[in-house]
């Protein structure tokens, strides 16, 4: 790996470091169910009830090959619909629960659902979910507060790919600690 790669790598996980247990938990569960669908429920269920919700995230995981089909190669206003539309709803599907709770936490997950090529349009899929009359005003007034002005006002994103995919990790028995 190169040096940049190497500081890339760092700079990502040292993110992820950033966000909170319930957060990382849900990104390493996001991922394998973007991969594994409802067989993701063999790491990361602890009892029926989240292995209902994994299975209702395999579903609205779904989305993510329309999405990435849909991906425009410029950012001009030209029928957005055909990816928001898609977008907004599987960023619903993620905010409503209130696992992810910043946009940095969903910005992470979402570079390495969907891909570099969906950053300029995460921004706008992310204020709409958080505003949409589903998610707890509460959570709706914590998500879009967590949107920092150097989010709001980024004139270029990055085309690299994601370095740093949290993974699961098996539970280490507190006697071998």
């Amino acid at each position: 790996m190169s040096n940049r790669g190497s500081v890339q790598l760092l700079a990502e996980l040292k993110e992820f470091g950033t966000f909170t247990p319930a957060e990382q938990r849900y990104i390493r569960r996001s991922l394998e169910v973007a991969v594994a669908g409802p067989n993701a429920a063999d790491h990361w269920a602890r009892g029926i009830i989240e292995a209902a919700a994994i299975g209702l995230q395999a579903k609205a995981y779904r989305l993510i090959e329309e999405i990435t089909k849909v991906v425009p190669d410029t950012v001009e206003p030209d029928d957005p619909q055909s990816l928001l539309v898609p977008l907004i709803r599987m960023t619903a599907f993620d905010l409503h629960d209130g696992k992810l709770t910043s946009f940095a936490a969903y910005r992470f997950l979402y570079e390495r659902l969907l891909g570099p090529a969906v950053r300029p349009w995460l921004m706008s899929a992310f204020c709409a979910a958080a505003a949409m009359p589903c998610i707890h005003p509460e959570l709706r007034a914590e998500l879009l507060m967590s949107v920092e002005a150097a989010d709001m006002v980024t004139a270029g994103w990055p085309n690299r790919q994601a370095a740093f995919f949290p993974e699961w990790i098996e539970k280490v028995p507190a006697a071998v600690l």
